[in-house]
């Protein structure tokens, strides 16, 4: 993994530069580098007294799971034990109980790290053996420890990350990144996304989020600073972008949106931001504009990819889903029969890069993530329009009405911009003669459905319109605040749901 390589030369000629900051605490290259140390004595020391045995796809590499609230010591853990034979993954602490136990379980982990208190009692009433530390013992073990031999850089087919799919709405799928596939990962984002030596790159969130943990990564395998934050707090945020000199912000949209209202009201705080990188297809284009509004001088880009798979594309313009691919890629659209389409043809997108993971861990999924020609999917929807690609969603996110495909993420982008409208969620709902309809769940309060039918017919193809309309107090959303499709139109459906026909 570069990272411990590059960590290590920075210690030695750059050894007072930030590498990881937070509300918690920072630490220097040199500091990251002895910080490790400790770390790994602790972590080795807990393996080897209550041993479990890791999933088999490991190659008999314990896990270290870290579910704790603060980003900023999660980042030094995992950071540290980079550079030693381990492999970490990051939990989210607000994941169901039922699903934290089973991916535990289920992948093997040996340690994990958590200030839960229900925790460790549910996973030993499943028979678990490992062993479930609270994050201040493990700061007073760290303390006492006798520092491990200094990290090295390590073989690039040995496992370093376990990352997880999901965890909200259903059984988390596990996965395994070795160091090779990361290095490939990091070449393509060195290459457009500007990580680089010495820069400050903001990265708030939880390190449970694939977007957030990769921040810290590449930040790491650059040599650059990664300021991280548990949460979002748009005053915090701007002092630290002034006081922190950052020059690069890796956020969610709608971290990104929350970023453009904190520079309107003190602009001058972001004056030395650069560039936004953010994650995801969906990005609303009046983020986009709001952004280039208050800070002209900053560019925007929104790249598309999977964890499972690595980085796929980016946009640099409009909505995002538009995506320019990323040479080294390839793609191909699919029927379900896994023929290729013709261009303009919907269908399910396919990869093939460097940087994909072998496949899900046996334990945790039966789903296959890599065909036998070794192309990989996740099952999104696109079509491929003039060289680009055109993503519409997973296979959930598109209805099928009268024979046409509808992308219900577009049908949303629809309504991006509508005055009096603030969230909405297109939803597939069952018809008996089309087969089914698309329907408009929107939070109040909200326009009439004339208002929302006019703006509908302006802007979307006649069988992209909507045929019904709900309102609804809020809308169902994960814990990261991403809208539930599926528990959204159970609210349509449900007699007694809170949702109201317009």
């Amino acid at each position: 993994m570069p990272i411990t390589r590059t960590v290590l030369a920075a210690a030695q000629e750059h050894p007072d530069r930030i590498a990881i900051a937070g509300p918690d605490g920072s630490l220097t290259y040199a500091g990251l580098v002895e910080d490790s140390r400790r770390s790994f004595a602790v972590v080795d020391a807990l393996h080897r007294e209550r041993p479990v045995a890791p999933a088999p796809e490991t190659g008999g590499i314990p896990i270290t799971a870290i579910s704790i609230d603060s980003a900023f010591h999660a980042a030094r853990i995992v950071a540290g034990l980079a550079g030693y034979r381990a492999v970490s993954a990051t939990i989210d602490p607000l994941w169901p109980l039922a699903h934290r136990v089973r991916v535990i379980v289920r992948s093997g982990i040996g340690v994990v790290i958590s200030d839960s208190a229900d925790l460790g009692e549910a996973l030993a009433a499943e028979g678990w053996r490992g062993t479930v530390i609270g994050f201040e013992e493990f700061r007073m073990r760290e303390a006492e420890a006798v520092p491990a031999d200094p990290p090295t850089v390590r073989d690039g087919d040995e496992a370093f990350l376990l990352l997880f799919s999901s965890g909200t709405t259903s059984d988390p799928k596990a996965f395994l990144k070795t160091r090779a596939q990361y290095r490939a990962n990091f070449a393509i984002s060195s290459a457009h996304l500007e990580p680089r030596p010495g820069v400050a790159t903001l990265a708030p969130g939880p390190l449970s989020y694939s977007l957030t943990l990769y921040a810290l990564i590449e930040c790491l395998a650059s040599g650059g600073g990664a300021h991280l934050a548990d949460v979002f707090e748009p005053a915090a945020i701007a002092r630290r972008v002034r006081d922190e000199r950052i020059t690069r912000v890796v956020a969610v949209p709608a971290v990104v949106q929350a970023l453009t209202d904190a520079a309107r009201r003190e602009r001058s705080a972001f004056a030395a931001l650069e560039l936004v990188v953010t994650g995801g297809a969906n990005l609303p284009a009046s983020i986009r504009a709001g952004l280039a509004e208050v800070l002209p001088a900053v560019r925007l880009i929104s790249y598309y990819g999977a964890a499972e798979i690595g980085f796929i594309g980016d946009s640099r313009a409009g909505d995002g889903t538009l995506i320019g691919v990323y040479s080294g890629i390839g793609i191909s659209v699919r029927d379900e029969s896994g023929e290729p389409l013709p261009d303009g043809d919907v269908g399910e997108l396919w990869v093939h890069a460097e940087a994909c993971s072998d496949g899900y861990l046996a334990g945790t999924s039966t789903d296959t993530l890599v065909g036998p020609d070794g192309w990989a999917t996740v099952h999104d929807q696109a079509r491929v329009e003039v060289g680009r690609l055109a993503l519409l969603g997973r296979a959930g996110d598109i209805a099928v009405t009268g024979g046409h495909k509808v992308s219900l993420p577009e049908v949303e982008r629809a309504f991006d911009g509508m005055p009096g409208l603030g969230a909405v969620c297109a939803v597939s709902l069952p018809h008996p003669r089309l087969g089914a309809v698309v329907a408009l769940v929107v939070e109040s309060p909200a326009p009439s459905k004339d208002a929302l039918r006019a703006w509908a017919r302006k802007r979307l193809a006649p069988q992209f319109v909507p045929r019904r309309w709900y309102v609804v107090p809020v809308l169902s959303r994960t814990a990261g605040g991403k809208i539930r499709r599926g528990a959204t139109a159970e609210l349509a459906l449900a007699p007694d749901a809170p949702a109201v026909r317009l």
